[in-house]
């Protein structure tokens, strides 16, 4: 009796103990590294029927995953800012990539491109919510921050008006490219009280960040009964045009390359090893320890029921 009470408390103690581990360090990791590319991580994947929307398609990030993705295989729709851009992109793309316009500062844009894909009648097995700006100076849309409109509100309201068709995929999922930066967010974290930008403009791009991050982690338990997935991610500082507006000492040195900074997008998107995994968060194709406001349920839950609010006349 001595044996087995001492063994079940083994039991309990081991039980415990693992559930004391973060879940990040739970998650299964991979072999790559900073240095690997999208090309390497998705070698040997076989994509042909899968549909991926990738926002921002037109440089960057943006257009390395959606070569990857189109070159292993899948439909990809990219969306851009005008069509021109978005057809002069995918034009170089070897495989099948769609354009679709989507100006994510403006909500009518978002709904139209959201139309335009759901009368493509697919299902959608990747949803990549990539496209980014960063701002040197403190501008608005509407009264909010215009960072936090063009990182999450836009993307909030077309993945709302597609998520049925992530649903329905065989294993649908959806990928927000956060950052790292989301751990210099302003004091509180989100600025539920004046989402301006007013006092706080200076860390605006971190906030959106966070804004991303928390997103990933609702919508992940949102999906919870469902097969799709949610899950977030750094690719790290890369070297894109998104730092145009930046000063050159706003970056640190030994960026990235675009083919490094996709390569986490493409394996969170379209790998094996993470068919079951959601609200997580990863970095160099590795799951990753976040903020204490990034993993905050509270806080995310408050934010989609705000950003739902800001958006109500747009979403089905």
């Amino acid at each position: 009796m001595k044996r087995r009470a001492f063994l079940q408390q083994a039991s309990l103690a081991a039980v415990a103990s693992y559930a004391s581990i973060p879940s990040w360090a739970k998650t299964p990791s991979s072999s790559f590294t900073r240095s690997s590319t999208a090309e390497q991580v998705t070698a040997g994947l076989n994509l042909t029927g899968k549909t991926a929307v990738v926002t921002g398609c037109n440089s960057g990030i943006g257009f390395e995953t959606m070569r990857v993705l189109a070159l292993r295989g899948a439909h990809v729709i990219g969306t851009a800012r005008t069509m021109e851009k978005g057809k002069a992109a995918c034009g170089q793309v070897k495989g099948k990539a769609t354009p679709v316009a989507l100006e994510l500062t403006d909500f009518a844009s978002v709904v139209a491109c959201a139309n335009a894909i759901r009368a493509m009648n697919v299902n959608i097995d990747m949803l990549i919510l990539n496209a980014g700006i960063t701002l040197a100076d403190w501008q608005q849309v509407n009264g909010i921050e215009k960072q936090f409109v063009v990182h999450h509100l836009g993307h909030f309201i077309l993945t709302n008006r597609v998520l049925d068709r992530v649903i329905a995929a065989e294993q649908g999922r959806v990928v927000t490219v956060g950052s790292g930066n989301h751990r210099d967010a302003p004091e509180g974290g989100i600025q539920f009280d004046d989402l301006s930008g007013r006092g706080w403009h200076k860390k605006a791009y971190a906030h959106s960040k966070l804004a991303n991050g928390l997103f990933s982690l609702e919508l992940s338990q949102r999906l919870r009964n469902t097969r799709a997935t949610s899950n977030c991610l750094s690719p790290g500082p890369v070297d894109t045009n998104i730092r145009r507006d930046l000063p050159a000492s706003a970056f640190p040195p030994n960026l990235k390359t675009p083919a490094q900074g996709a390569a986490t997008v493409c394996y969170v998107a379209a790998h094996p090893n993470l068919k079951h995994v959601t609200g997580e968060y990863f970095a160099d194709c590795n799951p990753a320890q976040q903020s204490a406001y990034q993993t905050d349920r509270a806080m995310a839950a408050k934010l989609w029921e705000v950003s739902a609010r800001l958006t109500r006349p747009y979403l089905i």
